[in-house]
C-alpha cells in the first residue's frame, strides 16, 4: 500500500499544482501585473508548493531527512537527470544571464546550505530567512534586468497563460479550492507512504527522499522538459531548471526551516548529498565552456545522466 500511497500523492500533488498555476496566474492577471512578473514570481512560487507541502509536513512530523532529502534530491535530479535526459533528445543553449546571475546565485545558495547545515546540524528560522531573502533579491534582480530589455528564461508561463486569460472569479476560487485541497492530500499520501516505504524496506527516510520522493516531485520538470525539447523549445528547460533549484532552497527549505527548523540527523545528507548537489551544480560551467561554448550538448547530457546512475546506485541505495 506504501507505493499506491506514494504514486497517489505525486498525482495529487502534480493535478494541485497545475489548478494553483492557474488559479494564481488567473489572479495576477486581473491585476494587469506583467507576464515577466507573473512568471517569475508568482509562478515560480505556485510551481514550488508541492515540495514545500511535503517539507513541511515531513518536518513536522520529525522527519528531516524526507524535508532535506526531497529538496536535495530534486535539485541533483532537475540537473542531473533532466537536464541529462533533455540535452539527449536536443542540444540546450546557455544564455549569458545564466553566466553571469542564475548559476551563480545557484551556487551561492547550495554552499550557505552546506555551511548552516555543517556548523550546528540544523536549518534554524534565520538561516531559512537569510536563504529566503536572497530568493527575493534574486527575483527583484531579475525583474529589474527584464524591464531593462535583457533576455532571461526563468518563466514558466507556456501556454498556461491562455487559459487563465479569460477565467472568470468564480473559476479561479474553484482552482484554487480544487489545488489546495490536492496538494494538502497529495503532501499527506506521499509522507505517510514514504516513511512507510522506509519501515518496509528497511532503509532510512533519507534514501526514500533522496530517491523515490525527489524523482517523484521531479517528473513534472522531466516531461515538461522533454516535451519542450521534442518541439524544438530549446530556450525553455535551462533557464528554468536552475530557477527550480535555487527556489527549492529559497522558498522550500528557507520558508520550511522560518516555520520549523529542520534538523540533520542522517550526516550522509551532508557529507554526501549536499556535496554531490554542489558538485554537479559546479560542473555546469566547464561543461557549457568546453569545448563548445553555450551548448550541453548529448556528449554532456550523457555525462550527467551517467553521474546521475553512479550517484543513486553507489552512494544511495548502497549506502544505507
Amino acid at each position: 500500500m506504501s507505493i499506491f500511497y506514494i504514486i497517489l500523492g505525486l498525482v495529487l500533488l502534480v493535478v494541485g499544482g497545475e489548478y494553483l498555476v492557474r488559479a494564481s496566474v488567473g489572479l495576477s492577471l486581473k491585476f494587469n501585473l506583467s507576464r515577466i512578473v507573473i512568471g517569475m514570481t508568482v509562478v515560480s512560487f505556485a510551481t514550488s508548493l508541492p515540495e514545500l507541502l511535503v517539507s513541511m509536513k515531513a518536518a513536522f512530523e520529525g522527519s528531516p531527512e524526507l524535508a532535506l532529502g526531497n529538496v536535495v534530491g530534486s535539485n541533483i535530479a532537475n540537473i542531473a537527470l533532466v537536464l541529462g535526459a533533455t540535452a539527449i533528445l536536443t542540444p540546450i543553449f546557455i544564455k549569458k544571464v545564466s553566466y553571469k546571475f542564475n548559476i551563480p546565485v545557484m551556487l551561492l545558495m547550495s554552499g550557505l546550505l552546506y555551511y548552516f547545515l555543517k556548523n550546528d546540524l540544523i536549518l534554524s528560522f534565520t538561516e531559512g530567512l537569510i536563504l529566503f531573502i536572497l530568493l527575493i533579491i534574486f527575483i527583484y534582480v531579475l525583474i529589474n534586468y527584464a524591464s531593462q530589455g535583457g533576455e532571461v528564461s526563468l518563466d514558466e508561463l507556456g501556454e498556461i497563460d491562455d487559459a487563465a486569460a479569460g477565467a472568470g472569479i468564480v473559476k479561479i476560487l474553484i482552482w484554487l479550492v480544487i489545488g489546495g485541497v490536492a496538494l494538502w492530500a497529495g503532501a499527506e499520501f506521499l509522507v505517510g507512504g514514504a516513511k512507510e516505504l522506509a519501515r518496509q524496506v528497511g532503509v532510512s527516510e533519507r534514501i526514500i527522499g533522496v530517491s523515490v520522493v525527489a524523482i517523484g516531485t521531479s517528473i513534472p520538470e522531466l516531461a515538461a522538459s522533454i516535451i519542450s525539447a521534442l518541439k524544438k523549445e530549446k530556450d525553455l528547460s535551462f533557464g528554468n531548471l536552475v530557477g527550480s533549484n535555487i527556489f527549492n532552497i529559497g522558498s522550500v527549505l528557507g520558508i520550511t526551516a522560518m516555520i520549523k527548523p529542520i534538523g540533520v540527523t542522517n550526516m550522509k545528507l551532508i557529507n554526501l548529498d549536499i556535496l554531490w548537489m554542489m558538485g554537479i551544480s559546479a560542473l555546469i560551467i566547464p561543461l557549457a565552456i568546453l569545448p563548445k561554448r553555450n551548448k550541453i550538448s548529448w556528449v554532456k547530457g550523457s555525462i550527467y545522466l551517467i553521474l546521475y546512475i553512479v550517484y543513486m546506485y553507489f552512494f544511495v541505495f548502497l549506502t544505507k
